[in-house]
């Protein structure tokens, strides 16, 4: 596959990581995948350049390998590419919210999430999408993730995170 890395030639498209638009003439990566629809043609998933880097850190890096002047890919995003690649679990991470309730079980322990406490919430990336798969305690994160240094993942995946949520789930994290 041809993966790419171009500016957005319109903002109609959405990142697949992230769900939010990607502004016109703003850098994207797009994975090329085979078109489940039509044997002749491939079919393209954009994503913000950081959501890629987050999510799909093997096409990254394949880009980064293919091209190593390769415009746009910072050597932070490369990093956090192998970190993906180095800890396998962490392309999962989809944000940090508060449970609504008690009723979601932690996919590491098992135990319910306490309602009103911080859970992150998980994505399994299948055929080419990102589904939903559950969630997890912050005290999990440690045995689940193999690594507690997931607050800029927490971060980048759900924006509307004060400054004092934050600081809560870092002490939170520190204290695994």
């Amino acid at each position: 596959m041809n993966h790419t890395i171009e500016p957005a030639a319109s903002g109609r498209a959405k990142c697949r990581g992230c769900g939010r638009a990607i502004a016109k003439g703003e850098l994207r990566l797009g994975e090329r995948l085979p078109n489940p629809f039509s044997e002749s043609t491939d079919m393209t998933h954009w994503f913000h350049l950081e959501c890629g880097a987050y999510k799909r850190p093997e096409v990254i890096l394949e880009l980064a390998d293919a091209a190593p002047d390769t415009d746009g890919l910072a050597e932070w995003m490369i990093d956090v590419a192998r970190r993906g690649i180095e800890f396998r679990r962490l392309p999962r991470i989809d944000g940090a919210e508060r449970a609504p309730s008690g009723r979601a079980r932690c996919r590491n322990c098992r135990e319910p999430i306490a309602a009103e406490t911080w859970r992150i919430r998980l994505v399994y990336y299948e055929e080419g999408r990102f589904n939903p798969s559950g969630f997890l305690h912050l005290s999990c994160a440690k045995e689940y993730f193999e690594t507690v240094d997931i607050t800029d993942r927490l971060k980048h995946f759900a924006p509307d995170l004060t400054a004092d949520d934050l600081a809560e789930i870092e002490a939170e994290l520190a204290a695994v």
